[in-house]
Order: C-alpha cells, then structure tokens, then sequence
C-alpha cells in the first residue's frame, strides 16, 4: 500500500471539500449545518410513546416546563374553581381571511398574514398569527372530550400569546372550512399551500358565546407559560368525512389534561 499516495488523496478531498464549502457561502453553510441541526432537534417530539407528552422534559432542557410547570395546559374545565364573570371585557374581531397552510408534523397550521384580526381582552389587543388543529380535542368539559379542537393563536405586542380554543364535534358538513379541509397537506412541507376563498371566521363561531378563561401554557414543547386561554364552551360541527381526513394526516396529535392546581377558571357570557 502506498501511504504517501493514500495521504496525498485525503488531503486534496478536504482542500476540495473546503473550497467548495466556501464558495456555497454563509447562507448555504448555514442551511447544511445549523438549521438542519435545529429542524431535527425540533422535530424530535412526538406524540408517540417513545417522545410522547409524557418524555417532553426529558428531550431537551428547554422542555422542562412540560414537567415541572405549575401552569399547563390542556385542562378539563370542570366545576371546581370556576367563577362568573359577566363584565364582558372580551371582544372577538374576525373578518373574511385568506390563509395558508402547511404540515409542520405536529399539525396543519393555517397561517394568517392580514394583520386584521383580533381578540381584545382588558382593552389589550390580540393580533392573529395562526390556526391550527389537534385530534382528538384536548381541553375537557366535565371530564368529556371531543372529537377534535383547534386553536387560534394570538400575540400582542409585548410578545404575550393568548389562545382561542373552539372544541368540535362529529355533525353536519363545515362549509367555512371547506377549502381548507380540501387542501391539507398530507406530508410535511416547507413550501406554504394558499387558500383560494377568505374564511370567515365570525361565521365559524355560534352567535352566542359562552367562554371559559384561564391561564395556561402551550399545550406542545417547550410548553411555555403565561399564555391566556378562551375556550368556547359550544363545539361547532364538522362531518364525518372531515374528521377522517384530518385523521387520515394526524391519527393523534393531542396532549392530555394536565393538573389545574390553584388555577382559577372565569366563565363568562358574552352578547
């Protein structure tokens, strides 16, 4: 064997190696490195056994609070710990938006870029960044789940999230999700997927509204606190045929019930 030979080979690949490295530039070495490293250690929780919910804290340091927060979220919203509270000092804004969506393989999140819609609690305002969807539901009324849920985050301008939370049900076809539903990705993508039609998410909802409201947290890593929670106490309908699709994409993608503590939960009525 010729050392000197098999020496001179191995150099001229890692000069080789090294120049073309470079001239991929920053960006490119970036996307090869770092943000690979980071999309897989993101996408390293599951909602399976192995890194499922109950293995959260235990993939990363950053996850800690899915074990040890005294805050968490999803909650069954029973009677013990709630109070009313008609001073009506929350406000839904919806108009018609034109979403896109992608499959982050947690979910499928429906992105709003509008900038117009709103959530105003204690005259503070909200604004819409996404919507997304878990099956089956997560919060509980009384112990009883539901079919699915989803959630539309909200963030204000101090970076504060707060999350309206509707709960679904098995019943007739969803018209205002109609295209949406007809359009979810069925693998993970990058590249968003835009809606044809405006959601009208004022029509979405039943006119009247009765909410519960809570502190909480994410309900997925890192399982962040200080989130305020509205969930709708009345579930809207989708089909049959929906429920299957989305499930067809996300057999289970739901985190149990967690621990109220001495968390107080305020049901209010709203006109």
């Amino acid at each position: 064997m010729n050392i000197k030979y098999h020496s001179g080979l191995l150099v001229a690949f890692i000069l080789l190696s090294t120049a073309i490295y470079g001239l991929l530039g920053p960006g490119t070495q970036k996307t090869l490195g770092i943000e690979r490293n980071t999309v897989a250690e993101l996408s390293n929780w599951s909602y399976e056994a192995d890194n499922g919910p109950n293995e959260w804290a235990s993939i990363d340091s950053k996850f800690s609070k899915c074990e040890l927060g005294m805050e968490q979220s999803p909650i069954d919203i029973g009677q013990v710990n709630r109070r009313l509270d008609n001073s009506n000092d929350f406000e839904m804004k919806y108009k018609p938006t034109t979403f896109t969506l992608n499959n982050n393989g947690h979910t499928i999140q429906a992105k709003d870029s509008s900038g117009d819609n709103f959530l105003v609690i204690g005259g503070d305002a909200y604004k819409l960044v996404q919507m997304h969807f878990h099956n089956p539901s997560e919060h509980q009324i009384n112990g009883q789940s539901f079919d699915m849920e989803g959630h539309l985050v909200h963030t204000n301008g101090e970076g504060k999230l707060a999350i309206l939370g509707f709960l679904i049900r098995e019943g007739s076809e969803n018209i205002v999700l109609t295209e949406l539903w007809s359009k979810l990705p069925q693998k993970t993508n990058s590249q968003e997927v835009p809606l044809s039609n405006s959601v009208d998410l004022a029509n979405l909802f039943p006119e009247k509204k009765n909410v519960f409201q809570y502190e909480g947290s994410l309900t997925t890593p890192p399982c962040s606190e200080e989130v305020t929670w509205i969930i709708l106490e009345q579930p809207i309908e989708i089909s049959a045929l929906q429920i299957a699709t989305f499930e067809a994409v996300f057999p289970n993608n739901s985190r149990p019930v967690q621990l109220l503590n001495d968390r107080e939960v305020i049901e209010m009525q709203l006109q």
